[in-house]
Formats: C-alpha cells, structure tokens, sequence
C-alpha cells in the first residue's frame, strides 16, 4: 500500500488512509490473523485489546482505521523514568494537582512537600519549564495530559530538588471551539462540605490558538495536629499537651489563565501565557494546651481568626523552534509575582492555678515576592547516534516582609511586641548552565554524560532578635551520568548517578513568628544551608517487570524539630539542617494491560539513617518502610469505568526518629452519557481515614510525639461536560530522527 501515513493521536488513537483502497462497505474486524501479511498492521492489531472498526468511502480513498484500547495509565521508561497517563483516565477526575499527586505511584504529597520514594523531595515541572508550589497550585488539572516523575534528572534540568515531575498539558490540535464544564462537590464528615466549579475554553484558527481556565473553590477543611512534649527528668518536669484545630473557610480559592500561540510555520511558534490564584482564608485556628511541670498546672486556650489573603500572578513568554535536521532551539522567561496579606485576630485565655486571664493579640503581616527567570536550551543531531545538548539560565528573586505584633489587655490599647515583630528582606541570584552528550552504539548501549554549574549569591536581612545581616556567594558543579543497555528486545537496564542541591525555601528563611500559643511558635531559620545529595540507581526491566536498587547519600540534608525557646516550657518550630543522611531504596512493578482490567502495581522498600551530632537527638535503631501501591481500572463497555486504588507505607525509623504507617483506599466509578459529552464520577477517598501523619523522636532531653489528620476521607461527585464545534485538523510535524520514520513505514 504506497503513500501509507500514519498518524497518531494521544495513545490509543491510529489513522490509516490510503489512495488505493476503494469504498464498498463499513466492517468490524476481530479476527486479528487475517492482517498477518501486513507486519505493522498485524503488530497494531496484537497490541489492541478491543474492536478494530475500519471505515471506507467513495473517490478511492479509506477514511479512518480506529484500533480502540484501554488506555494505559503507566509507562516505564528504561532510564528509571515513569510516565503516568491522566487525559482519558480516571486520574483526570482530581479536583487539584495535588489530589492528583498523589494518587500517583511512586509519589506521597505529605506536608507541602511532594516527594518521590527512594528519592526525596521533587521539584515542579510544566512543559519543561520549572515553577515553584504557588504556581503548581495554579494548573487545572483538566488541562493535564501525562506526568513525567523523572527520577534521574539530567543536567537540562536544574539542580535544585532530588527528583523532578514534569507536567505536561494537552496540546490543541483541533479548529474551532472546545470547552469543559466541570463542577466538584465534596462531603467530608471530618472536614465539611466545598465545592469546585472549573471551566476551561479553547479556540483555535489557523495559526492563532487560544485557551483559558478558572476555577473556584468554597466551602470548608480542616486539618488536626495533636502534640505532646514530655521531659522526663524529675528535677526538670514538663509534660504538655497540645491541640491545634485549622478550621479554614474558603472565602474566594480560585485559580485562572488566559494563554495565546501563534505558529510561524509547522517547525516554530511563540506562546505567551496569564495566569494566576487567589487565595481568601477565613476560618478559626482553636488551639489548647495543657502545661503540667514541678511547681503548677496551667491550661491556655487559643482562638485565631484568619483572615489571610493571597494573590500569586505568573506571566511566561516562550518561543520554540524545530528544524528539519533534528535539533531543537527554546527560549524562555517568566515573572512571577506573590502578594500575601495576613491581619490574624488572636483571643487569649489562660487558666493558671484556679486564676484565669485574658489578653488580645493581632498579627498583621505584609509580605511580597518577585521572580523572575529567563533561559535558553539548545539541542543539535550531530549525526545518527550523537546529540549534544546545551543551555544557560539566569534568575532573580526577591522578598520583602514586614511582621507587627500586637499585644492588648483590654481589645482597645495595643502595644506592639518587639520580640515577635520583624522585618525581613532577601535577594537571591542564580546563574546556571549545562552541556549534555549523548551518544548510542551498536544500538545497544546509549550514553548520556552532562554537568551542569550554578553560581548562588544572596543577601539577607532582619532584625527579628536584634539586626542580623547574612551575604554569601556560592558555586557548585553538578555531574551526572546515565547508560542505558539493550540488552535484547523484553531485556533492557540503566545504570545513573546524579548530583543535586535543595536550597531552602523563601519563606523557611523569613524568621517572622507564627503564633500558635504562649509557648509555641514556628520561626524561619536564616542559618539554614543548602542540602546536597549523590544519587546512584541501577535497574533493568524484563517484559513487563521494572526492578531498580539504589543509594543516596545527603550533605547538610534539611529537617525540622521542635526545639526548646528561651522560657523553661517554650518550643520554636523550626527548619535546621542535620549532618549526613544515606538512603538504600529497592523497588519491583507489574502492570497488566487487558480489555477491560489495567492494573499498576509498585512494592519497594526504603532503608533511611540520618546522623546529627550538634542538636542532641537520641539515636535509635534504623527501621526500613515498604511501600505498596496498586491501581486498578476496570471496564465494562458501553456501561461505567471501576477504579480501586489503594497505597500503604509501613513504619519505619530513620535513626533520628520514628515515624508511623499511613495507608489509603479510595474507590470511584464513572459513567459516559450523550456520546461521551456528558461524564459523571463518583468516588470515596481514603474510606477508612487512615491517612494520617504521625511519628516520635527526642531532641534536648524532650520527647515530642505528634499526630496530623487531614480532611483527606471524602465523598466525591463530579459532573463534567465537553462542549464546542471543533474539526480535527491535519497536523504537521517537522520530520524530526528520519531514520527512525523510515524504519517505521
């Protein structure tokens, strides 16, 4: 068959057409041995797990072959790499990125921090370009098409993070009007009832494509942190008990973006992108805290009414360009700019020995944050098995916050608290770039050796317990090596070692106080240093087995405790770096693909010993977690898609301190009505709230032990709808590896 095009569309979509095949009937064809003459339709067949409908019409040509398949949610790549399929799952029902995170294997989202297992914590990438949490936050998931968790970063990606995920948005490939409608209510007995209404809009003519999103979230959550810090020293007593209840209102939480593309030509294009979140918190934060020690009891009771406002804006403008040889040109900027407003209203009272008091206390904090970015990466073929790839980037940050806390007796004269007022301002310069080779012989083995330099410097300022002024300027090479072996056609393995700094967050600087209650404070630390890891992993990956092994090691790595304040019963919650950490990790996944069952299933396990001799923690012996994961989507035709997904991680002792299990299960079924414009879901997360983060440790001569329970079990229903009148349009693709295509026809 001569002129043969193939087209493929998402996973799971193929277009034959051909000039010689005449139009004489529309047939279904399941018997996949009678195309055993055509080697490439006979592969596609064998890989199809449902119907093949082929459509024929008049004037000599063949319309369309649609080969339909359950599309498969997880992809292993050889290099250690995993793409996770959400457009057309049952993953695309999240109401946030970070709901959706988490239901990912691999990845645990705990804490504000998103983390992959055996690795660390993760930085955020969308379509390659890094953001930070503000702006992850920001992304509607109903525009995600697959996400990337790369666990070996190469040196195109920033040093920064000790894993990268990489979300990538879909891509219009249709003319005219498409839009989604989707609207989220959610029930949860420990957290209340919210509602999230999302609406996404595109238009695409020509060469111009538009899209733009918003989405708003009310109603209420809840978050319960209970403590106890016991010093059992008689000489010393102290035992307390404390209870802190987040009570948050969503007065506005909306996120939205207006983007615009145009296309020079099928081979470049310039996109400029808008967009943003509000961020309106009411609520009540209700603290208790019960204090027991040698010479008194005392009971303090804390109610803080939130009023914090958040507005983060992003604006990007990036242009990209492909040639026909193969090599590849992008160039990039983005602003970022974050405004926080807090003005918390805080009643105290105390019980004290039969005697009770009352005092009043504001907390009103300014703070403002600009980033901004600009980047060049360039890649060039420099023959069939030899690629090089290089880059440079250049940002900029910059924090101004201001912190008055007020303090009044009757609600009417308020004085203002030095101690827990602070100024602070920090400017942050970064100058990056890197060179990566890569190279394939015998087809067997490929190369792919990089480094990439940062330079830091920054300055810092505060006056929050007396004026204090840090300046430093640092540099650091970070190599990276990856080889991966072909070892036959179901055999494969990859070898990597990866260098990578963590650098502490903004706002994990700022020593400005959040008051919890007289004695418990959380402070920033503008001592903290840059962590610094040394990754190595091997794995290999038979048929559809996926086995990996590593090691980390970590430099300065940074923790939290909560640590003893200047008064015998206060404690400051605060970020500090510990001496060394190593990581052991293993870890072994399945998938099975049938018509109407994917399966995808993970168990690794994870050794982890920190050291720290300066803070006094109390050693202990190390304990491996396990790790257990498995998603399953059933199909019944023409009816709803069954989703059970359930995860468990095990306790474990990291030396330095225990931590307990946690474990979800959430279950959802979904149903397509009107020829799928119509689509409902319904689920249960985490039924039996298990969900919940807890552990021990001991530090200065005290035993803190802690327990986090979020709104984490809810009920779910969401109703989506898809509406416009697009036409599929013929895509253009620059003839990027001709060899490759070639040996594909």
């Amino acid at each position: 068959m001569r002129f043969l095009k193939l087209v493929i569309l998402y996973v799971f979509l193929l277009i034959f057409s051909s000039i010689e095949i005449k139009a004489q009937r529309i047939r279904k064809v399941t018997d996949k041995s009678s195309y055993s003459d055509n080697v490439l339709f006979g592969k596609l067949l064998k890989s199809a797990q449902d119907t093949v409908i082929i459509k024929e019409k008049a004037h000599n040509e063949l319309n369309e072959v649609v080969v339909k398949s359950q599309v498969s949610l997880v992809k292993y790549g050889t290099n250690g790499n995993l793409d996770v399929n959400v457009s057309g799952t049952v993953l695309a029902t999240s109401s946030s990125v970070n709901e959706l995170l988490g239901r990912v294997p691999n990845v645990v989202v705990a804490d504000g921090e998103i983390s992959v297992v055996g690795k660390g914590e993760a930085i955020i990438y969308l379509n390659g370009v890094l953001i930070n949490y503000e702006r992850f936050a920001a992304i509607p998931v109903s525009q995600i098409a697959k996400i990337e968790v790369i666990s070996n970063p190469s040196s195109r990606y920033d040093a920064e993070g000790k894993a990268v995920i990489n979300i990538i948005t879909k891509q219009n490939r249709e003319s005219g009007i498409t839009g989604t409608a989707n609207q989220h209510t959610t029930v949860s007995k420990f957290g209340g009832t919210s509602y999230n209404t999302l609406l996404d809009f595109s238009y695409s003519k020509g060469k111009f494509s538009f899209i733009s999103n918003y989405g708003l979230q009310l109603g209420r959550n809840r978050e319960l942190l209970y403590t106890t810090r016991t010093r059992p020293n008689p000489d010393d007593y102290m035992k307390s008990e404390l209870t802190t209840d987040w009570k948050r209102r969503f007065n506005n939480y909306s996120n939205f973006g207006l983007g615009l593309q145009y296309h020079f030509s099928s081979l470049d294009y310039i996109s400029l992108m808008y967009s943003g979140n509000v961020s309106d918190l009411g609520g009540i934060t209700e603290s208790r805290n019960s204090i027991a020690n040698n010479s008194r009891n005392s009971l303090y009771a804390t109610d803080i009414d939130r009023s914090d406002v958040l507005l983060n804006q992003f604006i990007n403008l990036n242009y990209n360009l492909t040639t026909k040889k193969g090599s590849t040109l992008f160039i990039g900027s983005q602003f970022s700019n974050y405004n926080q407003t807090i003005g918390d209203f805080i009643n105290e009272n105390s019980l004290i020995e039969e005697t009770d008091s009352e005092r009043y206390l504001k907390n009103n904090v300014g703070s403002r944050i600009t980033i901004a970015a600009v980047q060049a990466d360039y890649s060039s073929k420099v023959n069939e098995k030899t690629k090089v790839e290089l880059g440079a980037k250049f940002s900029a940050a910059s924090i101004d916050s201001g912190t008055d806390f007020l303090v009044s007796n009757d609600d009417v004269n308020f004085d203002l608290d030095d101690k827990l007022s602070s100024d602070f301002e920090y400017n942050e310069k970064i100058i990056a770039a890197y060179f990566s080779y890569i190279r394939t012989w015998n087809d067997k083995i490929n190369l792919s050796l990089g480094a990439r330099a940062e330079k830091t410097s920054y300055n810092l300022f505060t006056n929050a317990d007396g004026v204090q002024k840090f300046e430093k300027s640092y540099a650091n090479v970070f190599p990276n090596l990856l080889l991966n072996f072909e070892f036959s056609e179901d055999w494969k393995g990859h070898f990597s070692y990866v260098s990578r700094i963590t650098r502490p967050r903004y706002q994990a600087l700022n020593p400005y106080v959040i008051y919890q209650d007289p004695f418990t404070t959380i402070e920033g630390n503008p001592n903290l240093l840059p962590e610094k890891t040394h990754a190595f992993e091997i794995g290999t990956m038979f048929k559809k087995f996926d086995i990996k092994i590593g090691y980390t090691y970590k430099i300065d790595p940074i923790s939290a405790a909560a640590l003893r304040g200047d008064t015998p019963n206060s404690y400051i919650l605060r970020a500090l770096n510990l001496e060394k950490g190593h990581i052991f990790f293993s870890s072994f996944s399945r998938s099975f693909n049938l018509n109407w069952w994917n399966s995808n299933n993970t168990v690794s396990v994870t050794w982890q010993k920190s050291v720290d001799n300066y803070y006094d923690f109390v050693f202990s012996p190390v304990k491996p977690q396990f790790y257990l994961y498995s998603n399953n989507t059933f199909t019944i035709p023409r009816f709803f898609k069954f989703q059970l997904l359930a995860w468990y991680l095990s306790d474990r002792s990291y030396g330095l301190g225990n931590e307990n299990s946690r474990s979800t299960v959430t279950l959802g079924i979904e149903r397509n009505f009107f020829k799928e414009a119509l689509k409902l879901n319904f689920s249960a997360n985490d039924i039996f709230h298990k969900f919940m983060v807890s552990g021990d440790y001991n530090v200065g001569q005290t035993q803190i032990y802690y327990h986090r329970t979020y709104t984490s079990n809810y009920f779910k229903l969401i109703a989506t709808y898809n509406f416009g009148n697009s036409k599929k349009t013929t895509y253009k693709k620059a003839e990027i590896e001709q060899s490759e295509n070639n040996r594909a026809r």
